[in-house]
């Protein structure tokens, strides 16, 4: 019998786990789900005899250990800096690793080590990083065949609300972890533009507010997103001139964001006394502006009647009461917005994926465009869930029931024996792309 740890039962694993439960009684599976949180756990293996809950502080050391030993895959949707804590218990114990997170530099430094003891860390095994990691690379690998110069790579992923739950002017509810949405873009931005690396710093990130136009939706906004020039190497395109990976909101949403950032709203490093104080003190002695009047003066042209309007309906000049304690603008922000942008019951969202591709073969110019729409079935059935989740466990059965050769080191899903099992499947759960050739 195999045994499949998956740690952590959060908003996203709910499609990861009903898959390998759904599979684990004809492989001969036990499937241990590992969280702090007892109900989550509950919820999500619905009393399945293939499952054992496992409620765990994933800090603690001998506890972690104990449960990776009995595992022959780690299937971690943990907060990014605990994987490192997995992997290095997953490289102890022998065991294999698939996550949604970005590589980091301790992961990777890890790879001539996981490659000589024979395991594969997949990592970037979700959505964004993920399923655009895929199926970039499949029309990648379908332009060189042809023997095709790729001259420019964009690729756009947004989580987004549905448009028939889109009730309220930021057009955006939580869809995904919040606090990655309050810390977007802190590290700035990197990318290729034209043959120039361009850098924009948080500031600078939001203003641009420059659209594409995804069909059967229209126009949406784009962000660019962290680092892009790490992946020039990894995606193979050396004729490129123009490289970059983005984030797709709602024009409004960037305009407001963009306000936000530029009143220091997003600020991880003060503090703020809760007791005795309001978001309307707050707001004044972070900004130094008595009121939204002066709030709108000090924006000036960043703040149209709309952005003013958005940054009232958050209740940020409101004297609602602050939690007691020292907190930061984030945080405080960040409590705010769980309130405000909560998915209510019966709300369903919305994932989209584009790639552009411009490419010349023979003389000849062409464009793809790639995009792909998911909307979520429920408010628990989400299509953030559907395609964070659902990748990592394809990718675990099909390495589990040996239909394929495991890949070994520290890796990104880059490679065709991966990728195409991988997105043959996800297109039978409607996760599917449709491409427009000029």
């Amino acid at each position: 019998m195999q045994t499949i740890l998956i740690a952590g039962a959060g908003k996203s694993s709910i499609y990861l786990i009903e898959y390998i439960l759904t599979h684990a009684q004809r492989n001969k599976w036990k499937v241990i789900v590992a969280d702090g949180d007892a109900t989550a756990i509950k919820e999500k293996i619905a009393g399945n005899k293939n499952a054992e809950a496992v409620v765990i502080d994933i800090t603690n050391t001998a506890d972690r250990e104990a449960l990776v030993k009995r595992a022959d895959m780690v299937l971690s949707l943990m907060p990014p800096q605990l994987h490192l804590l997995l992997a290095k218990d997953c490289l102890k114990y022998k065991k294999d690793l698939i996550t949604s997170s970005y590589i980091s530099d301790e992961m990777s430094a890890m790879s001539k080590e996981v490659k000589e003891a024979g395991l594969m860390f997949m990592c970037e095994m979700g959505l964004d990083p993920g399923i655009d990691h895929m199926t970039a690379t499949r029309i990648i690998h379908s332009i060189h065949r042809a023997a095709g110069i790729i001259t420019s790579f964009k690729s756009y992923c947004g989580g987004l609300i549905a448009p028939e739950s889109d009730n309220n002017p930021w057009h955006y509810k939580f869809t995904w972890n919040p606090k990655n949405v309050i810390s977007a873009g802190a590290g700035g931005a990197k990318y290729l533009s034209k043959g120039k690396h361009v850098e924009l710093p948080l500031d600078k990130m939001f203003e641009q507010n420059k659209k594409i136009t995804v069909p059967g939706l229209g126009s949406l906004a784009y962000y660019p997103n962290r680092d892009s020039l790490h992946y020039l190497g990894i995606y193979d395109i050396p004729d490129v001139h123009t490289f970059m990976r983005a984030t797709l909101r709602h024009p409004a949403f960037c305009k407001g964001w963009d306000a936000i950032i530029a009143l220091g709203l997003t600020d991880a490093t003060d503090a703020h006394e809760g007791k005795g104080n309001t978001l309307a003190g707050w707001m004044k002695k972070k900004t130094g502006l008595a009121d939204m009047k002066a709030v709108s003066k000090k924006l000036g042209a960043m703040a149209d009647e709309k952005v003013i309007a958005m940054l009232q309906w958050l209740g940020l000049f409101d004297e609602t009461p602050l939690p007691a304690g020292k907190h930061s603008s984030a945080d405080i922000l960040l409590t705010l917005l769980l309130e405000k942008w909560k998915m209510e019951p019966g709300d369903t969202d919305m994932v989209v994926m584009q790639h552009e591709f411009e490419y010349e073969h023979r003389d000849k110019k062409t464009k793809i465009t790639s995009s792909m729409v998911l909307r979520g079935d429920d408010t628990e059935h989400s299509a953030m869930a559907k395609t964070v989740g659902l990748p990592m466990a394809i990718l675990a059965r099909l390495v589990l029931t040996k239909k394929i050769t495991k890949p070994t080191g520290v890796l990104l899903p880059n490679m065709a024996s991966v990728y195409r099992p991988v997105l043959t499947e996800l297109a039978h759960h409607g996760i599917v792309f449709t491409e427009e050739i000029e």
